[in-house]
């Protein structure tokens, strides 16, 4: 059967890139030892699929020549035996085949999504969720089918049909000869047959898709009130109808496709059978061939039809499970674009300041992080990014606050991004650092770049938020132990009271334990807000960046969330970006930052006196109302 993987439209290619194989086989090594007992199996039983036949007519000969009870007794007693071992051989079979299919599940999603979670923001802004999922569930089941299924199918089918017609030529040559010539009645339909039912499951596939990436994004909290407010769940509803019925199309016309293969294969067994007895039984009587002989010939031309019936369309399976493999690598083969060093360097347990020296950065483009099937795009964007970030130089010493303004698209974001390497720069540097790792002063050296650190120290030492703050549909222990997995129920609880939450974790039905829906939804949106702040302080960083951390709040919230912002950066450098020029009056430093440039920096008090462009944003704020 085709892989439900394969998009709408989706050929099946002609060849493999090279390696392909060898890269396989490497990949399923950790489960070599189990494949050879299940190809020995399935090789067992494919003898035991001809022997029976074989038995069978040696009954029918015994009986017609009366050669004695005992010998019938001791034949269907073989048969016996062997249909006990086919049955027990099956089970084993399962159990091998189970065992080999699930470890490679476990060892692909394992891979796909630890390559996944390594790759840079860019990488997530780019692709859609629905096709990295579809990655880890139909390819990585369609990959592993390729062993529990094609593979053994290949095998047992290669076997069968070898020792059956062996058998045959052996027993009766003219109606082997004369069974091998209808053959092509038998093959040309069902190769014909299986490209019409994989070009439905096929197109089937994609429609699903289609259903599984609109209810993923229409399902979620965000989605479902956008539905609402613009009014559209009619429209939503018929779109989604629509797919599903041409769905249940395909899924008919699959299924008569189906029965009709079938009952031509019937059909055309039944024939070939009626043949065998009509040819063989004239051979029979005129004394060439034995009765049981007629019996065996029969039953085995219901082991010869069959496996050439699925080899016939063995192509189409095998390529289907190397394109499942093949979109699997194509996950794995994208090169994370940020990545650390071998001997990164260690991060003394000082406080620590941030510098940007002549940076310059451009977004990167999309063929240095995605893949157009993953954007659902027949090609990707080729268009050339420009640079964004033009020889910023920036510096906030240890314990100091810089605050970042400007209109909106001038780079502050994007500085902001570039402090917890979430993107690297093109030139220049991101330091962190300038305190004595002796005496924990501020010094102008000891400075270190953020790319000769280990994720984890930096991960450690920078803490970030933004204006939408993600929360995990999980309880309000399990999103604040995201920062800390070892904290107690007692740190939780501090770090919500500090954060301002306190009377609200009072009023939760389960207290901690209290799930608060995906995104957070069932809170409001400054208690998010102070949500994160409180996962902020139980990270405990000594580098905090706010990015509009106050942006879509009302004015009470705003003020629990300042007042929670105010706790977390106590003894903290801080890096905080804001439209509302009221809440960085207090700055050590103010940069405003124009078309990806610092055009003044200084104090609230210095900027004023200055005059310039910072003086025109703070009379625009805050010029009296006509």
């Amino acid at each position: 059967m085709l892989m439900m993987s394969m998009s709408q439209g989706e050929k099946l290619p002609r060849s493999v890139p090279k390696g392909t194989l060898p890269r396989i086989w490497r990949f399923a090594a950790a489960h070599h030892r189990m494949l050879y007992g299940f190809l020995a199996l399935t090789t067992v039983s494919a003898v035991i699929a001809v022997g029976v036949p074989v038995l069978a007519g040696r009954v029918v000969d015994a009986i017609v020549n009366r050669t004695g009870l005992a010998t019938v007794v001791w034949i269907a007693a073989a048969i016996a035996g062997l249909a006990i071992a086919d049955a027990l051989l099956g089970l084993a079979e399962r159990w091998m085949s189970s065992r080999i299919g699930e470890g490679l599940i476990y060892d692909l999603r394992r891979a796909v999504f630890g390559h996944v979670q390594s790759m840079p923001v860019a990488f997530f802004t780019r692709t859609r969720t629905g096709s990295l999922v579809s990655r880890l569930n139909n390819d990585v089941i369609g990959a592993q089918r390729a062993f529990t299924s094609t593979l053994s199918g290949l095998v047992t089918n290669v076997i069968q049909l070898v020792l059956t017609v062996a058998v045959m030529v052996t027993l009766a040559w003219q109606i082997t000869l004369l069974a091998l010539v209808l053959l092509p009645i038998f093959i040309l339909p069902a190769r014909r047959m299986g490209r019409t039912i994989a070009a439905l499951q096929r197109e089937s596939a994609n429609l699903n898709a289609a259903m599984t990436g609109q209810m993923t994004e229409r399902f979620s909290a965000g989605g479902a009130t956008l539905v609402k407010l613009f009014g559209r769940p009619e429209a939503e509803a018929a779109e989604f109808g629509d797919r599903a019925d041409r769905v249940r199309g395909i899924g008919v016309r699959t299924a008569m496709a189906n029965r009709v293969f079938m009952t031509s294969l019937t059909l055309v067994s039944a024939l070939a059978q009626a043949m065998v007895y009509g040819v063989g039984g004239w051979l029979a009587f005129t004394g060439r061939i034995e009765a049981g002989t007629v019996v065996s010939l029969a039953l085995l031309l219901t082991r010869l039809y069959g496996p050439l019936t699925q080899l016939a369309n063995a192509r189409v399976d095998v390529m289907s499970a190397l394109v499942s493999f093949e979109r699997v690598f194509e996950v794995l083969d994208l090169e994370p674009s940020i990545t650390q060093r071998p001997d990164p360097r260690p991060l003394p347990a000082t406080p620590l300041g941030v510098r940007l020296r002549d940076v310059r950065f451009t977004y990167p483009d999309a063929s240095t992080v995605s893949l157009a099937s993953l954007e659902e795009v027949a090609t990707l964007d080729h268009t050339e990014n420009h640079e964004v970030l033009h020889g910023v130089d920036l510096e906030v010493a240890p314990g100091r606050m810089l605050a970042l303004v400007g209109p909106s698209g001038a780079g502050k974001s994007t500085i902001a991004s570039l402090v917890p390497r979430l993107y690297d720069v093109d030139s220049g540097a991101v330091e962190v650092g300038g305190a004595s790792a002796a005496t924990g002063e501020a010094t102008p050296g000891a400075w270190t770049d953020i790319r000769d650190l280990s994720f984890a120290d930096l991960r450690g030492a920078v803490g970030v938020v933004t204006q939408d703050g993600h929360l995990f549909h999980d309880t309000v222990a399990g999103n604040l132990r995201y920062a800390k997995p070892e904290a107690t129920d007692a740190e939780l609880v501090t770090a919500l009271e500090r954060a301002r939450l306190g009377p609200l974790l009072r009023g939760l039905p389960e207290g901690l334990q209290t799930v608060i829906g995906e995104r957070g939804y069932r809170l409001s949106g400054g208690e998010r807000q102070r949500l994160t702040i409180a996962r902020l302080l139980l990270a405990a960083p000594r580098v905090v960046i706010l990015d509009e951390a106050t942006a879509h709040l009302d004015s009470e919230s705003e003020v629990a969330v300042q007042e929670a912002l105010a706790e977390a950066l106590v003894g903290r450098t801080a890096i905080v970006i804001a439209h509302r020029l009221s809440t960085i009056r207090s700055a050590d430093t103010i940069a405003v930052v124009e078309d990806g440039r610092v055009v003044e920096q200084g104090s609230h008090e210095v900027l004023l006196a200055r005059a310039g462009r910072y003086a025109d944003l703070h009379h625009t704020q805050f010029a009296p109302a006509a």
